[in-house]
Order: C-alpha cells, then structure tokens, then sequence
C-alpha cells in the first residue's frame, strides 16, 4: 500500500495531499533557509501562532455575514493579517523597548495563543462552530481536501517559492552581512521585513496540512539538515527545498497507506528521520565523519610519539601505540623497531629538530605557528629552507639498537 501512495495510485485525496505536502515542503524549505542564516528561528515560532486568532476571527466574520465559516480562502486571509499583526507587534516591542527579541517573540507568542484558544472555545459553542473542525488547523487536517483546498495550497506555495528565489540574493547578503549590504544601498529592515512576509506566506499556506503548530519544524528542520551537507549558501537553500519537499511526499505517502495516521505530524517526523540521518552520515559535519577524523588525529599522534620514542631509545608502553606501529611495519609486537620503523624513526627525531629551530629563529615566526606536533616541514618551508636549517642542526642521527 505504501508502495501504491509514493506512486500516487490510491485515489483523488491521496494525490491532492502528496503534491500539495511536496509543494509546500520545498517552499517552506527554502523559505526557512534565510530564517536560519539570520539566526531567527524564534521569529517563524511566534508567527505561526499569531495565526490562531486570525483564524478564529475570521470564521466568525463570515458566519455573521452568511457564508461558510470554514472556507479556507477566508481563514487564510483572516490568519495573514493576524499574523502580520503579531510581526509588527514583535517588531515595535523590540525597537521601542528594551526587551530583546526572544523575549518580545514569548510574550507575543503567548498572548496571541492564548487569545486564539479563547476564540476557538467561543466557536465551539456557537451553532455554527460545533462542526467546525478549527482545531484541525492546528497539527493540521487533510480529511476530505477539496480541489479548490490543494489549488489554494499549491498556488500559495509556489508564488512564495518564486519570490524567495526572486530575492534571494539580498537576503542571503544581509543573512551574513547587514553592515555590507547596508554600505551598498540595500536596507537590511526591509530586507527582514519581506523575509518574514515569506515565511508568514509559507505558514498561512501550511495550515491545513501540517498545522499552525508543526509548520515551524517544516520552516527550520530542512535548512538545518541541508547544512550538514554543504558550506555554500545557494546549495544550503536547494538542499533544503528537496529535503521539506521530499519530507511532504514521504509523510503524505505513510500517512495515506495507514489513514489513522495524522499527516502533519508524520510529514514532521520523516523530517526529522533525515535530520538524524544527516547528523549522524553527512560526510564532513556528520557525528561519523567527525569520530572518524578524530580516530584518524588519534593514530597518528600515537605513531608520531612512539617513533620519537623509539628514536631516542624510551621504551613504548602504550599498548594503542606498539599496535599501530606493529600494523604499519614499523616495531615489532614487543616494541623493538624494525628496519623501517628505524629510518622513519629517525626522519621524524629530525623533523622535531628542524622545528624547534625555527621556533628559536625570528626568521621562521609566521611558520612556527603553523606547527600542531604531526605537520611535515617539508609543507611549510623550501628545500633552501629546510637545508640551511640541517646546516645548523648537523649531521643525521640514527636510532639506538
């Protein structure tokens, strides 16, 4: 069945649900990306639950003039502009204040919640609000889309994506560098101020598949998994989009091949399964790729040592040690070198010679530095270099027998 889902072969909803999750994924990815460059996560937080008293406001409105209070066009309308409301409040509280921003986004984030879960009891016991189903907006409700819903939803989601990519070169500027782009003529508030506009696009689109709850881990998740992978910003934000949009697609596809399973909560979670698989197998930030390099840093201070020791004729105690140079040909089991060990031996006492002269050497500062105990010499300096300095040190000397 699940194979049936990722082929989108088990009906209308089903395929309505994954692409409309696939679309909103890589827009709120990208989106979310310059959230994350800017260190302003916190932001998406506070405005995807100012978006619960736009909601509720907004279905009151239309049932006191005679239409249909769940109509999605409307809630989306009525939580932009709650949300927008929220942002400016954010914004003034921080500026005119001396409240720092996470502060400002708490208390704004509470109080509209709080006020959003008032209204959302006073729907409730109108005629109209039993049926309802508002609080599907919240971890969001893909029970029963419609054709006009996924239009809505897909429309949304690409207009924001298209945007994003419209601006995304003086958003990445002021991300890294607000004092620069400020230097050449571009303003870093209203840069923010249309970022965030984006990301209020992103999480009013959002609504009805993931929820005003879950679409923030849809907004942060991606790029922070997509950094794992790469150093350069323009793939940070490509990654990102596929990584939310394959996240929709995927939780959409488990969600519909087992329906008693919220589809906004497992989109968030096979997020988060690639964020885990990111963190642990990303090939150069990965927890893997790190303990790996650092096993390998290990080696090679432990061979690095025993050579010295066995160049100056000190017995190797380390059992780690006498194993590595065992394995590399260069000591015996019992810690007595062999041949090579001897020659590598004493081409390692010799580098440790030739460095401390250019520690004592005024001549050699800016290469001293370079010096962490396992670099070559041979990297920094000329073989000019490196001779005269054997003038001074003299003759090569042998290991001990």
């Amino acid at each position: 069945m699940f194979l049936e889902a990722l082929t989108l072969q088990l009906g209308y909803n089903a395929t309505l649900v994954a692409v409309g999750a696939a679309l909103l994924g890589i827009s709120a990815g990208v989106t979310g990306t310059f959230l994350f460059l800017r260190k302003r996560a916190l932001v998406a937080d506070a405005i995807s639950h100012a978006t619960l008293p736009g909601v509720g406001i907004a279905f009151i409105a239309m049932v006191a003039l005679g239409g249909d209070g769940r109509n999605l066009a409307g809630l989306m309308v009525g939580s932009a502009l709650s949300a927008w409301i929220g942002l400016l409040c954010v914004q003034a509280i921080t500026r005119r204040t001396r409240l720092a921003e996470d502060s400002a986004i708490g208390a704004v984030l509470s109080a509209f919640f709080g006020f959003g879960v008032v209204l959302l009891t006073v729907i409730q016991n109108m005629q109209a609000g039993r049926q309802a189903g508002l609080d599907g907006l919240l971890l969001g409700s893909t029970a029963g889309m419609l054709m006009q819903d996924a239009v809505i939803i897909a429309t949304g989601g690409a207009l924001t994506l298209a945007l994003v990519l419209l601006l995304r070169r003086p958003m990445t500027m002021v991300a890294f560098d607000a004092d620069y782009a400020r230097s050449i003529g571009v303003d870093p508030d209203r840069v923010d101020l249309m970022t965030m506009g984006l990301v209020l696009a992103v999480t009013v689109v959002g609504l009805k598949i993931v929820g005003l709850i879950l679409i923030v881990a849809l907004l942060i998740i991606p790029p922070v998994t997509a950094r794992f992978w790469t150093e350069r910003s323009e793939r940070v934000v490509a990654y990102a989009g596929v990584i939310g949009g394959l996240s929709g697609f995927l939780g959409a596809a488990i969600s519909a091949s087992a329906p008693a399973l919220p589809t906004g909560p497992i989109i968030v979670l096979v997020c988060f399964g690639l964020f885990v698989i990111s963190l642990f197998f990303a090939p150069e930030r990965g927890v893997l790729a790190a303990y790996l390099r650092h096993r390998q840093f290990q080696r090679r201070v432990h061979i690095r040592q025993g050579l010295l020791a066995l160049a100056q004729g000190q017995p190797v105690y380390e059992p780690l040690t006498i194993r590595l140079l065992a394995r590399e040909g260069l000591a015996r089991p019992d810690g007595i070198p062999t041949e090579a060990g001897r020659a590598r031996a004493a081409r390692a006492l010799r580098d440790e010679h030739r460095w401390q002269v250019v520690h004592r050497s005024p001549d050699y500062e800016e290469v001293s530095s370079l010096h962490d105990g396992l670099r070559d010499i041979e990297t920094v300096l000329t073989p000019d270099q490196i001779a005269e300095i054997d003038d001074r040190i003299g003759g090569p000397r042998e290991v001990p027998a």
